[in-house]
């Protein structure tokens, strides 16, 4: 039997899709590359985004057509399913089976596999396999924030930290495969530990995964500000292989809207957050996320949130418009009365000041060395992320470390000749003038 996983929306999809293939293939199953090749079709949706819900169903039209012809089992999980499915069954009464994030028996059974024979420990010890030499670990599971616009705490549950052992030879595992630098993952990632017996926190994780063999470096994401506390922000600065990149969503610039997203914070709390990350890390690269339009923002409302990332500076910004989402607050007790075409105009304004932002911010780098972990080559040309988390693209040509050639996995130095507010260009460090080995490199 042969199965093809299509994958929408967050990180944390990701990672759920690659443990679901790690075990669909120790049962014997092999990956189609295409839909019309496999006799088992699973989309993990993701329903954040109005974007890419309308993606799913639009597959989802096109499996239909597939079903039609021949014999396919079809599988929907993710964010698009709650504890309610008669909705979606009504409509799509040809998907076999809907199945919440992390329940994987249930595609299982679609298949005529119990997964109860499985043993208990079988998704607990599955681990998805290395597909290069980057990958992400969900450290805890769910949500407990319940921001007004948000559809996570409904789809995904209570928050559910993973014990730290467990973390730590799930890491082992994809460093014994080739994988040299390991994101882990949360919704409020900070949050992690608070349900563990112990207590621990963040920073007690990284601390036990920093010296593992192999690994070169560890992210985190994504943060809440409430929960990133000075502890954990300490650690980061004491760990040279914790990368200082973070990811701190602030959504708006406005203590009014940030009341109504019900996002627990004021924004002088977060640039209280924002201005001790940056006094403990000064060279830390910091992106956020903004959503344009919330229920009932004003001109002025807006207009603090642009004065806020301009003033702020922020590496990346992601931003939205803002979609309702069925079952979450605001869409039960608020009006989406910003028009489309302002909503658009607020976020063309955003994209355009950060675009200005990050080409000033890349364009300072001109001339500098950055160390590079190389994640893709293709015809000849090389790309991979700085620790900032920014993008890099480079000539392959050179081989340092001892002239056995530069490919994924490789930590190398590259001179920046070119940036753009998007990524950046430059040159490989001829051998013998790399700063270190890979090896010193991480451990630096």
């Amino acid at each position: 039997m042969r199965y093809h996983i299509w994958t929408v929306g967050c990180q944390m999809n990701k990672a759920d899709s690659d443990k679901l293939a790690a075990g669909l293939e120790r049962l014997g199953l092999q990956q189609a590359a295409l839909p019309e090749e496999a006799d088992l079709v699973v989309l993990n949706t993701c329903s954040v985004r109005q974007h890419a819900e309308e993606r799913a169903i639009s597959k989802l039209g096109a499996l239909k057509k597939l079903k039609s012809r021949r014999d396919l089992k079809i599988a929907v999980m993710g964010c698009m399913v709650g504890p309610r499915t008669d909705y979606l069954r009504h409509r799509f009464p040809y998907v076999d089976v809907f199945t919440r994030p992390q329940e994987f028996d249930p595609i299982l059974t679609a298949i005529g596999i119990d997964g109860e024979e499985l043993g208990g420990e079988f998704w607990p010890r599955t681990f998805a396999l290395a597909g290069g030499p980057t990958a992400y670990v969900p450290v805890i599971h769910g949500c407990d924030k319940f921001c007004s616009y948000c559809i996570v705490p409904y789809r995904r549950g209570r928050e559910r930290s993973r014990p730290i052992a467990e973390v730590k030879h799930e890491v082992e595992h994809l460093i014994a495969g080739g994988v040299r630098e390991v994101t882990l993952l949360g919704q409020t990632v900070e949050a992690y530990g608070h349900d563990l017996p112990d207590r621990p926190d963040l920073g007690d994780l990284l601390r036990a995964l920093h010296d593992i063999d192999g690994l070169y470096r560890l992210r985190f994401l994504t943060s809440y500000p409430r929960d990133m506390t000075e502890p954990i922000l300490r650690a980061v600065a004491e760990l040279p292989k914790v990368c200082r990149h973070f990811s701190l969503p602030v959504q708006s610039g406005d203590d009014g809207v940030l009341e109504r997203m019900r996002r627990g914070y004021t924004v002088a709390e977060y640039r209280e957050k924002l201005d001790l990350l940056r006094r403990l890390m000064p060279q830390a690269a910091v992106s956020t996320d903004v959503i344009v339009g919330f229920c009932g923002e004003t001109e002025a409302e807006f207009r603090r949130t642009y004065d806020l990332l301009a003033e702020l500076r922020f590496d990346k910004v992601h931003v939205a418009a803002y979609s309702p989402r069925p079952g979450t607050i605001a869409w039960r007790r608020a009006a989406d009365d910003v028009p489309r075409e302002v909503k658009a105009d607020r976020l063309r304004a955003v994209e355009e000041l950060q675009a200005r932002i990050a080409g000033e911010i890349n364009g300072a780098l001109l001339g500098s060395t950055v160390e590079v972990l190389v994640e893709e080559e293709k015809e000849g040309r090389l790309s991979g992320r700085a620790r900032s988390g920014k993008l890099v693209h480079f000539d392959g040509a050179a081989r340092p470390f001892g002239g056995l050639g530069t490919q994924p996995g490789d930590l190398v130095c590259v001179v920046i000749e070119k940036a753009s507010a998007w990524s950046l260009q430059g040159r490989l460090v001829e051998a013998g003038s790399s700063l270190v080995s890979p090896a010193a490199l991480a451990a630096s």
